[in-house]
């Protein structure tokens, strides 16, 4: 890695500490319940419909967000990125109503949208000798700022503020870091300024049962730790008879099973080839999901947090990122916006499925689901020697 761009890379992690709380702050309960009584609603949970507009946000711009990342290069994605996060997370503050929290939320996306399709490429062009190393580095930002949430709300409380504060300081901290981006160096992109549409690229992309097989674990990867965040708790409660007041023990298990396979995994992917977590980790994840669907204790509720944080939540949808961007270096941009947009795609449909569904039902679907994708990424290894062949071909070419 050239030291000319260390700032550069600790700017766009930054990033993602700040969209750590940005991605969770309407989850915290504290802050549910003040923008209830800001909106006027009777119903907290009436508030997770906001959130929902994020993935909405997500799946208009990406289409459009990786081409402009390949395009332009990866500074003036960021740039827009971080202005955008600024409307969100100030705006989620000080909405008057669930109109204006929805729009700023739908911006919320967007600016995830072109943070990924600008921040994934860059740092794997900058840490190119460990690209699963660069993405999971992301992820460990959002954990550390998902893990510290607690101590953030507690200082906010601690200081009498009112606790929309906390995003408007998130947002001001973003903006700072979309300023910083203006003048920090990035590596020029190969394709800078020849890169055409979303559409175009994808007509000269050559496509392979294996790429879409990749993309599609970008779905299955993020149902498996979505499910289990938005079910966990509440099966643990309702089934295995966690009293309530304990019952949120499950978050901090799932966090530092998190941080440690992102410590741990940085080690071992330089030791293996990156590919074969993709069959490993859901392989982990599959069988803690049908030991807490059998068992059902509180015990095993704790374990099987800690250790879906560690095999779901740990880097699997980054590193599958990383293997599609090695095996479309010219458009990286464009393949990230794919994973992501399979990514997006389950966070609207399989949660909205889910909220229809018992607890129980759900950790079906979870095992279902993550089934899949193991089978998914078994089809990727057998074939990926010949996957990565023709990528170095084609880059040549």
């Amino acid at each position: 890695m050239d030291k000319k761009y260390i700032p550069s890379a600790l700017v766009l992690y930054l990033n993602y500490f700040i969209h750590g709380i940005g991605c969770s702050i309407l989850s915290q309960q504290v802050v549910k319940e003040m923008l209830a009584s800001q909106w006027g609603l009777k119903d907290v949970m009436a508030v997770t419909s906001i959130a929902a507009a994020l993935g909405l946000g997500r799946l208009i711009s990406l289409p459009f967000a990786g081409p402009l990342s390949d395009k332009l290069g990866r500074r003036l994605s960021v740039i827009i990125g971080c202005a955008s996060y600024v409307i969100f997370l100030v705006g989620i503050a000080f909405s008057p109503n669930t109109t204006i929290a929805y729009i700023a939320a739908v911006l919320g996306g967007i600016a995830n949208s072109f943070l990924d399709t600008a921040t994934y490429p860059a740092v794997t062009e900058i840490i190119y000798k460990y690209t699963g190393i660069a993405t999971m580095g992301i992820k460990f930002f959002i954990s550390v700022a998902q893990l510290l949430m607690p101590f953030f709300l507690g200082v906010v409380a601690g200081t009498s503020m009112s606790y929309l504060m906390l995003p408007v300081i998130a947002g001001v901290c973003i903006g700072i870091m979309g300023i910083l981006a203006i003048f920090a160096p990035f590596p020029a992109t190969s394709e800078a300024g020849k890169s055409e549409s979303f559409i175009s690229n994808l007509k000269n992309a050559h496509f392979s049962i294996e790429s879409i097989a990749l993309i599609l674990i970008g779905f299955t990867s993020t149902a498996t730790f979505q499910l289990w965040l938005n079910c966990a708790q509440t099966f643990g409660t309702e089934i295995a008879k966690i009293p309530s007041q304990n019952v949120s023990v499950m978050q901090t298990y799932y966090s530092a099973g998190t941080m440690v396979a992102l410590f741990v995994t940085s080690v071992l992917i330089t030791k293996f080839k990156q590919v074969r977590f993709l069959v490993i980790y859901p392989a982990i994840s599959l069988v803690m999901l049908a030991l807490v669907y059998i068992i059902k204790t509180p015990m095993i509720c704790y374990v099987g947090a800690f250790v879906i944080g560690y095999a779901a939540a740990g880097g699997v949808l980054q590193m599958a990122t990383a293997v599609v961007n090695d095996l479309f270096p010219k458009i990286k941009g464009t393949i990230t916006s794919l994973v992501m947009i399979a990514s997006s795609l389950c966070n609207y449909t399989i949660l909205t499925a889910a909220a229809k569904m018992t607890s129980t039902n759900v950790i079906m679907m979870n095992i279902v689901i993550t089934a899949i994708g193991i089978l998914l990424a078994l089809f990727v290894n057998v074939r990926y020697g010949v996957l990565l062949k023709n990528a170095e071909e084609a880059s040549k070419n």
